[in-house]
């Protein structure tokens, strides 16, 4: 199929996406995700066509910007404890339990036990905050302690994944002290930056984050390391400029939102292979097992204590995964570490992870009230949410 063929049929499906969202009241992401589902089982479209892959990869690493950029650094500070709280529990309780069931009951080797709990340990910082910008609950504390929770534990995931298996190149160096540069350069370069040239129609201020973005990846992919970390730091030290500056948000959220995100989420559905998934559904079962029960088990008591009566929302959008949880098999599937059947199952539940509790605590559970979503009221102030919550 020709790149603009399945461009064509991917754009359609987004829209229709948007459509179906507005209508049923759930997160476009979700929907996006099960088309992709729908699309990748039915008709013959790759999901490694070399564009869909590039757009997919830099909508993660834009979304986990954004996701950055709606931390408040006060309120990450002082609830810094709960956020490792929360997302080192999230990582290990599923990290462990998948190893040792992929590598007991499932009769895995110890490499592909160690792929299955690495990619199920993750929890979804790009399906999260599209969540909650959708619902307007990425401005109050609630969403804030889940975005921050979400990057540690995901932060771990990365961390076990290099520990255990990729070797760093020589590029590493350069990745890490280019990265702590931009971090360090960007908050105190951008004030004159965007004074000089921003609020055009040419938008030179999403420019310039688009370009410091891409220069991530390309030092992330020869150093054999992972854009999206430097970009969440990123995202978090310019939280303050955007603070100030809602409307280039705003249009960065658009751009991202409109474009670059539903190829992310397609992408993700169309990797599932629904054949290897119903000839495999007692293992896939037992996975499935292995990282919700984990997350559900550890997370909630956390949660009842951090945010009392949103505790079950929190686990629920804790539990989810997709990005690292992807990436993590799809190493192991190019590495020869898992076999294509392996990697659908694992891809499938963490597809699976990131839909159903999603649309729950989204339906059930959300602190705009049950149904809460797409067609619920603007969320009250931040102080309004706190009632009942422990800081």
């Amino acid at each position: 199929m020709e790149p603009i063929e399945l461009a064509a049929i991917l754009t359609g499906a987004a829209l229709l996406a948007s459509m179906v969202s507005v209508e049923v009241g759930i997160s476009v992401a979700l929907v996006e995700l099960a088309l992709g589902i729908t699309l990748g089982n039915t008709f013959n479209l790759d999901p490694n066509a070399t564009w869909l892959v590039f757009l997919a990869g830099f909508a993660s690493v834009v979304l986990t910007f954004l996701a950055g950029a709606e931390v408040d650094p006060d309120d990450f500070r002082e609830r810094f404890g709960a956020s490792i709280a929360i997302g080192v529990v999230s990582f290990a309780g599923p990290f462990v339990a998948a190893t040792l069931v992929a590598l007991g009951p499932l009769g895995w080797t110890t490499k592909a036990s160690l792929i299955a709990g690495t990619a199920l340990s993750t929890t979804s910082l790009a399906v999260v905050y599209a969540v909650l910008v959708e619902t307007g609950l990425n401005s109050v504390r609630v969403g804030k302690l889940i975005m921050s929770a979400c990057f540690v534990t995901d932060m771990c995931t990365v961390i076990a994944l290099s520990a255990i298996f990729i070797k760093p190149t020589i590029w590493f160096p350069v990745f890490l002290i280019v990265s702590v540069a931009l971090i360090v350069l960007l908050p105190k370069f951008s004030p004159w930056f965007f004074g000089r040239y921003g609020d055009r129609v040419i938008e030179p201020e999403i420019k310039v984050v688009f370009a410091i973005l891409l220069l991530l990846m390309v030092l992330g992919k020869q150093a054999n390391g992972q854009a999206v970390l430097p970009a969440f730091v990123l995202g978090l030290v310019m939280s303050r400029h955007y603070q100030r500056h809602h409307e280039e948000q705003r249009r960065l959220r658009v751009v991202a939102f409109a474009f670059l995100t539903p190829f992310f989420f397609l992408r993700g559905g169309m990797n599932v292979s629904l054949a290897a998934v119903v000839a495999n559904l007692g293992v896939l079962g037992v996975l499935v097992a292995a990282k919700m029960v984990p997350k559900l088990g550890l997370v909630y008591p956390l949660a009842r204590r951090h945010t009392a009566s949103n505790a079950t929302f929190t686990t629920l959008l804790m539990s989810t995964g997709l990005t690292f949880g992807t990436i993590s098999a799809l190493y192991g599937l190019t590495a020869h570490i898992i076999d294509r059947s392996q990697f659908s199952l694992l891809v499938t539940v963490v597809v699976l992870s990131a839909i159903i509790p999603t649309a729950i605590a989204q339906r059930w559970f959300s602190p705009l009230g049950p149904g809460g979503g797409l067609h619920a009221p603007v969320p009250p102030e931040p102080s309004e949410i706190l009632i009942g919550e422990s800081s």
